[in-house]
């Protein structure tokens, strides 16, 4: 396995034509990586902390990684990206700002498209992984 800390290191888009290292292939075990210590989560509405591991990014705003929250709730929003996320394990609640929800636990697909808002009430912490595509167009 990988060392997840060696995993963390950016990948650089290039114009076309131009030489460039070759891509390396990155590999986490995202149900058992260690993740930085909790911060207080922003949005949070009920004090809650998160902790994040990126695992891949481009120059293009495009990443993936591994997060994980505490239980309480909090409001999130994908103005500018869409985010698809694999939950690994807790459960909880999000609900988007149409009305539209989805009971979220272990194999869980969510996506939440650009121009999505909404809250996370989160009853058990949940560890996702996640990727993050910028400016990507809605189905």
């Amino acid at each position: 396995m990988t060392n997840p800390q060696t995993a963390t290191a950016p990948e650089t888009a290039t114009a076309p034509g131009t030489a460039t290292a070759p891509a390396s292939l990155r590999h986490v075990a995202a149900d058992a990586a260690a993740l930085p210590a909790a911060q207080p989560k922003p949005t949070s509405l009920t004090g809650q902390v998160e902790s994040a591991l990126a695992v891949w990014q481009s120059a293009a705003p495009t990443s993936a990684g591994i997060w994980e929250c505490d239980p309480g709730e909090f409001t999130a929003a994908r103005p500018d990206l869409t985010e698809v996320c694999q939950i690994l394990s807790g459960s909880g609640t999000v609900t988007g700002e149409d009305g539209v929800s989805a009971e979220i636990g272990p194999g869980s697909l969510l996506v939440l498209p650009l121009g999505w808002r909404g809250t996370w009430v989160v009853r058990e912490k949940i560890r996702k992984t996640y990727v993050l595509i910028g400016g990507a167009a809605t189905v």
